[in-house]
């Protein structure tokens, strides 16, 4: 078996709307095309010995042990390694669950399709499930719990952290979508301009003098003490000299702690001796120069956390310990204590394994023990110095039983450091009497402080303290997203983009739009190429100035990685025609339909979807949409258009000379086509569906009919607003346009142009690539002749597998099956060369057309030649 090509799908797609997050991988089985399951001697007795756990896939019987039941009838095993993928994910700690297994129309290749939680984790169960499946078929031994360990390590690498994945989910069940934005904890919350950004449980809004407060733990001492807030007696010092000075006025027993540490590194607890203190103080000095001593203050470790000067919880933390039977030494009882389902590698599980370090030993240590000793039934032995989650420690969940002094401390201390998000570490005897009764103290103060033990404590009830994060940065009435139109289709997708961004922009909105062209804010071209797929939607929902998007999505993009956004308000099909077929299994119009019905798909419930009546697979998509769909027409007579409004349903037509709005029985005339420039003069019919698209799809949006038609008729055709689309340059004897058309209807469209051209001469330059199926090049070719007396076929250099001659003649056969008598001649000259010979044969009248296809750049080399022309009137 080979693994052709694996994919990583990040938004909606054509497997599936809802779950984003999938794996394609593309799998051609070679020889085992012809061996199912059932034909390979005691498959199924070593696929069931090797993963029992298989046995809660039901598959298609939809009973436990469904999978095993097409094992043993015969499966192919494309199936068996969609299952595999599933189950390594499981056994690693990531529940998917999803699958489909689905054959190409290439004989014994498969896409294998699966989702996944982390995406490197993904593709390694793709790679790993294949070669289990091959050691299965081989009857070799695999040692899965290699596989299994490797994925947790990637997870561990690559997942948000616990916090930061909290705040994350209780996003997403919110509806509020989210970007990361690097490899780290740095996450983007909201599209656009209502985004809010947050790193680990730091927000936007933590004020960096309340972290530089927070992190110097003598500051924030010096504050609190200030505020009559009761805190642990001490100084600190910068070098081991001063150790005696500090026992002297201290006195023991003593904390020392780096001044600028975090995760309880490099602290030591109840020093009672001089020479313990000497090896305290070095071992805090390697995390910091400045070491805090404090007073150690008897009684058990809490954390209160503080978010938006409120308390939302508390815990008393318990760290890393084992409670001795008299019979297992403390390794023992360690790996006892790491069996517990509970624990698990990282942050995988509610508890973290405890592992054995310098401070595990050094603690034992005191206590004259090895990780030999047995302790006495019942003897609690602690294994770390700090209570932290990640060490091994556990949180009980205290939240209800704080007195309420000590709840208006929590609350005055976060106003004191000034955090947003506070988590205040407190020595006490108990919560439940305020500190000055006890004599607790406030140890420290974090600015970014865990949710783990809040969120997932070991026993109590869990907090959802994400939740309060969330109603801070989006309190009630405030919007995460912003509007989405998007538009796709096979032709006019980049002109209808540009008309809805020119209508939004119009409307004093700040819109952010992509296209075949480049991304653009408002007027300024900020990346430049073919900008229509997820990284480049992206670009747009992560720009804070952006209120609007309107974005180009073509098929590639779909395809290659899914959408780019989560859902849009607006999704718009232009037309469904032949282009690129025969490319990443899209064969033929059946196909593009499902690729291309992923947008309308993805728009929300109560949102729209604009499809083209004139076109049957757009209407095909409408009738299956989940959304509100609104047609447009060339005909107000068109049968769907009559039927959709005779049930109250909005259409966009072109009716006596009009692009009228269709409400029921109602008419609403936007503007007269004649005074519309992009569709030059109402002679442009494929304009004209632009136009209609644009229309519905701003009006649908809410923008008033009277300023969309301003904007109209302020959208002038031009290689500045519409640039390779009808960019016609006129000089002294003839005319040139430059237009994209780079398929059989958009070369139709051309050619319904130019029969209202009046020219004795009409000149082509064109070309064809390599991704064009035969009879696709040929059906250029016939329609290139039907409109040129004259063509020029350029030898293209993007040849994908096949031959200049292969390509040039495929095209001619098509010319001069329609006109035989057709003059054609064949160039290989480079852009600029190949614009000045078509120039070479102009006649006077004559009406040069280059399909942009044929010639990159040639907008800018026509102008050139334009200005050159100018410059020699002006001298001469």
């Amino acid at each position: 078996m080979k693994i052709e090509n694996i994919q990583v799908l990040r938004g909606p797609n054509i497997w599936s709307i809802s779950r984003k997050k999938l794996i394609q991988m593309r799998l051609d089985l070679e020889d085992m095309e012809h061996r199912p399951t059932n034909a390979i001697d005691g498959f199924y007795e070593r696929i069931k010995a090797l993963l029992p756990s298989m046995y809660n896939h039901r598959c298609s019987p939809g009973v436990p042990g469904g999978f095993f039941e097409r094992v043993i009838a015969g499966t192919w095993m494309g199936h068996v390694i969609e299952h595999i993928a599933l189950e390594i994910q499981t056994l690693a700690g990531m529940y998917t669950g999803f699958g489909r297994t689905r054959q190409t129309k290439t004989a014994g290749v498969y896409n294998v399709v699966f989702n996944y939680v982390e995406e490197k984790v993904g593709i390694y169960a793709a790679e790993a499930a294949v070669r289990i499946a091959e050691a299965l078929i081989e009857s070799r031994e695999y040692n899965l719990e290699t596989d299994i360990q490797k994925m947790r390590e990637i997870r561990e690498q690559t997942r948000l952290g616990p916090s930061t994945g909290s705040i994350v989910e209780e996003a997403i069940s919110r509806d509020i979508p989210w970007i990361r934005l690097n490899n780290q904890s740095l996450v983007q919350l909201g599209y656009g301009k209502n985004q809010v950004r947050i790193r680990a449980t730091m927000t936007e809004h933590t004020s960096s003098i309340a972290v530089d407060i927070a992190s110097n733990k003598e500051e924030t001492k010096r504050l609190l003490q200030e505020q009559a807030i009761p805190v642990a007696k001490g100084m600190t010092i910068a070098s081991a000299d001063e150790v005696d000075k500090v026992i002297s006025q201290v006195g023991f027993p003593l904390v020392f702690k780096p001044l600028n540490g975090n995760h309880g590194r490099g602290i030591s607890t109840n020093i009672k001796t001089r020479e313990d203190a000497i090896a305290a103080y070095e071992h805090a000095a390697k995390i910091s120069r400045r070491v805090i001593v404090e007073r150690y203050v008897t009684g058990y470790d809490f954390r209160v956390l503080v978010i938006d000067n409120k308390m939302v919880a508390a815990a008393l933390r318990v760290p890393a310990h084992v409670k001795g039977d008299g019979t297992l030494t403390i390794q023992q009882l360690i790996d006892k204590e790491n069996s517990d389902p509970r624990r698990g590698y990282g942050h995988e599980n509610v508890l973290t394994e405890i592992t054995v370090d310098r401070d595990t030993l050094d603690l034992l240590e005191k206590k004259n023990y090895t990780l030999d000793t047995v302790p006495a039934d019942g003897e609690q032995v602690f294994l770390k110095s700090t209570a932290n989650l990640s060490t091994g420690g556990t949180s009980i969940d205290v939240t209800d039983h704080v007195h309420p002094q000590n709840v208006f401390y929590a609350e005055r201390i976060s106003k004191i450091i000034g955090l947003d998000i506070c988590g205040i570490d407190i020595m006490a005897e108990n919560l439940t009497e305020p500190l000055p009764n006890t004599g607790g103290v406030v140890l420290e103060v974090n600015a970014a402080p865990g949710f783990r033990m809040h969120v997932a404590p070991s026993e109590g009830l869990p907090r959802n303290v994400a939740g309060h994060v969330l109603d801070m940065l989006y309190p009630q009435g405030k919007s995460a997203r912003i509007p989405i139109i998007a538009v796709t289709g096979t032709n006019g997708k980049t002109t209808t983009t540009r008309l809805i961004a020119h209508i939004v922009k119009n409307n004093r909105r700040r819109v952010g739009y992509t296209t075949s062209d480049g991304i653009y804010v408002q007027n300024t071209l900020l990346v430049k190429g073919d900008t229509t797929g997820p990284v480049s939607t992206e670009f747009i929902l992560k720009d804070p100035t952006v209120d609007f998007a309107v974005l180009e999505t073509a098929r590639g993009g779909i395809l290659r990685s899914g959408l780019g956004f989560t859902r849009c308000d607006i999704g718009v099909i232009t037309n469904i025609q032949e282009d690129h077929l025969g490319i990443s299994d899209i064969h033929d119009l059946d196909d593009l339909t499902r690729v291309k019905s992923v947008v309308i798909n993805s728009v929300k419930k109560d949102g729209w979807g604009v499809l083209n009546a004139d076109n049957p697979y757009c209407v095909r998509i409408g009738k299956r949409a989940d959304c509100n769909i609104a047609y447009f027409s060339r005909s107000e007579h068109n049968p769907v258009i009559k039927e959709h409004c005779k049930r109250g349903g909005i259409a966009c037509v072109h009716e006596n000379g009009f692009i009228t709005i269709i409400k029921g029985d109602w008419k609403i005339r936007v503007e007269r086509t004649i005074a519309i420039p992009l569709t030059f003069g109402g002679t442009v019919p494929f304009m004209i569906d632009n136009v209609m698209a644009a229309t519905l799809a701003t009006f649908l949006w809410g923008f008033k009919t009277e300023d969309i038609r301003i904007s109209l008729s302020t959208f002038i055709p031009s290689a500045i607003q519409t640039p390779g689309r009808m960019n016609i340059f006129d000089f002294k004897d003839f005319r040139f346009m430059v237009d994209f058309a780079h398929n059989p209807d958009g070369y139709n469209g051309v050619r319904e142009f130019l029969s209202q051209i009046d020219s004795p001469h009409k000149i082509g330059l064109i070309a064809g690539t390599g991704d064009r199926r035969d009879e696709d090049m040929r059906e250029l070719g016939r329609i290139a002749a039907s409109m040129f007396d004259h063509i020029v076929l350029r030898q293209e250099h993007h040849l994908r597998g096949r031959t200049k001659e292969n390509i040039t003649g495929l095209m001619i056969e098509g010319m001069l099956e329609v006109k035989p008598e057709i003059t054609y001649e064949i160039i290989t000259h480079k852009p600029v060369e190949s614009i000045e010979h078509v120039i070479s044969l102009a006649q006077p009248g004559s009406f040069i057309t280059v399909l942009s296809d044929a010639v990159e750049g040639a907008i800018g080399i026509v102008q050139r030649f334009q200005e050159k022309e100018r410059d020699q009137s002006i001298n001469g």
